[in-house]
């Protein structure tokens, strides 16, 4: 039985292609949870304009996402926060501390976007990577300042 898959299979193939799968799982299966539908020629047709018309989509987008990284890589974020004699940080700073920086510069940024493995525990300057698109990284350059201890000094008076 020949199918269309209406989207990314593991070991079967990515949405748009056509495939040959046993007469079973193509019935019982993909049809029905609709993750393929018959490969009749009019449904070739159809799946054709779409592949034409999602390529002009992932074009248009991929353009927009490299105009927006090449504004992010000029972008500084700058934050204070207390630390110790080592220069490690007693809080950190996360993803979410980068996309509530980048909101206040007037940037749209999603949280799961922002490339931070782990939050930042030292004092210095990072670059953290910021996926925009298949293939397009931005980076933004967050500097991690000591906070002033004006606190610290009137309480000891």
């Amino acid at each position: 039985m020949e199918i269309i898959l209406k989207e990314d299979l593991p070991k079967l193939g990515r949405k748009g292609d056509v495939v040959k799968v046993a007469d079973g799982f193509g019935r019982n299966y993909l049809l029905p949870y609709r993750k393929a539908i018959a490969a009749t020629p009019a449904n070739l047709r159809n799946i054709e304009q779409m592949r034409a018309s999602a390529a002009h989509k992932d074009a248009r987008d991929r353009e927009a996402a490299l105009a927006l990284a090449a504004q992010l890589n000029q972008v500084r974020l700058s934050f204070e926060r207390r630390a110790g004699d080592n220069n490690t940080l007693f809080g950190s700073v996360t993803s979410m501390d980068v996309v509530h920086g980048l909101e206040a510069q007037g940037f749209e940024v999603e949280r799961r976007k922002i490339e931070l493995p782990d939050p930042l525990k030292a004092l210095g300057e990072f670059k953290v990577p910021v996926h925009l698109f298949k293939g397009v990284t931005a980076e933004v350059t967050v500097v991690i300042q000591r906070q002033a201890e004006e606190d610290g000094a009137a309480s000891a008076e």
